[in-house]
C-alpha cells in the first residue's frame, strides 16, 4: 500500500516550479493542475514543469476544463468538449501527467442508458485520437456529487470496465450524491490496483453537492481507516479551499 497526497492547484506558471519544490519539502508527492477554464500552460513551459515534477518526485495529474459535456443534444458542444479534453491530454503528456480528470457530462433529459452509451462512444473516440497522437495519458472520468449529473459509482465503474479508461473516485462527491460513504461498494466496484482519488469536506443539499469546504479530521480518519489496508497505489488529491494544508493533514494522519 502506498498513498500519495497532494493539492489541487499549482498556481501561475511563473510560480509552478517553486511550488513543486515547496510541496516536495513538505512531504507531498502529488499535485493536480486545474485547467478550470482552459489549458493555460504553454507547451514549452509544460516540458520544464514536467522536468521539475520528476526531479522533486511529484506525481502530476490534470483536471480538464469544467465546460465539458459528452452527452449534449448539440453536436458542436460535444466536439468542443472533445477538443478541450484533447488539449488537456496534449499538455498533460508534455508535463508527464498520466491522469486526465474530467466531468463526463449531463443526462440532458435523456434516459440514463442512452446518456451512458453516448458518453462511452465519446471516450472511445477520444482514446483513438490519444493513441494516434501517442499521448502517454489516461482518461479519468470522475464520480460526481449531484444526482442529476452523469457519474454514479456504477456508471464510472462500468465505463472503466467497458472502455479500459481510468477513473477518479471523489469520496466527497460520493457522500454528497448518496448521503453515505459507500466504502465497500467503491472497493467492490474498482478492483484495479491503482486509484486516483479526490477528497475534501463538502457541503451538500437535497440534490447533492453544493460546495467544497475544509476537510474535517474525523472524515479523513474514516477514509484512511477504510482504504489504508488495501493492496493498491492510491493518489489522494485534496480539493478543499486550503488544499495544501489539508493534504498535509491527510499525510500526518496516514503516517500515524
Amino acid at each position: 500500500m502506498n498513498i500519495n497526497f497532494g493539492p489541487s492547484g499549482l498556481g501561475p506558471v511563473k510560480e509552478a516550479i517553486l511550488n513543486l519544490e515547496k510541496y516536495s519539502k513538505l512531504g507531498l508527492t502529488a499535485c493536480e493542475i486545474a485547467f478550470t477554464y482552459s489549458a493555460y500552460i504553454k507547451e514549452d513551459d509544460a516540458i520544464e514543469i514536467g522536468k521539475a515534477a520528476k526531479k522533486f518526485k511529484i506525481k502530476l495529474s490534470i483536471h480538464a476544463p469544467y465546460f465539458i459535456n459528452l452527452n449534449s443534444k448539440e453536436k458542436e458542444k460535444i466536439e468542443s468538449s472533445k477538443s478541450r479534453i484533447l488539449k488537456s491530454c496534449r499538455i498533460g503528456h508534455l508535463l508527464g501527467a498520466e491522469q486526465i480528470v474530467f466531468h463526463a457530462g449531463f443526462y440532458s433529459g435523456m434516459d440514463k442508458e442512452e446518456a451512458y452509451q453516448n458518453i462511452k462512444k465519446g471516450i472511445i473516440e477520444l482514446q483513438e485520437r490519444i493513441k494516434e497522437e501517442k499521448y502517454n495519458v489516461k482518461l479519468s472520468p470522475e464520480v460526481m456529487g449531484k444526482i442529476n449529473v452523469f457519474g454514479s459509482i456504477e456508471e464510472i465503474s462500468r465505463l472503466s470496465k467497458e472502455t479500459t479508461c481510468s477513473f477518479t473516485i471523489d469520496f466527497a462527491h460520493i457522500l454528497a450524491r448518496y448521503k453515505e460513504n459507500r466504502f465497500q461498494e467503491v472497493i467492490n466496484s474498482f478492483p484495479q490496483p491503482e486509484w486516483h482519488c479526490h477528497f475534501s469536506g463538502i457541503e451538500y443539499g437535497e440534490k447533492g453537492e453544493k460546495k467544497h469546504i475544509n476537510t474535517p479530521e474525523s472524515e479523513y480518519k474514516e477514509l484512511l481507516t477504510n482504504i489504508s489496508k488495501l493492496d493498491k497505489t492510491i493518489t489522494i488529491i485534496n480539493e478543499s479551499p486550503q488544499p495544501v494544508e489539508d493534504s498535509l493533514l491527510g499525510l500526518k494522519l496516514y503516517k500515524k
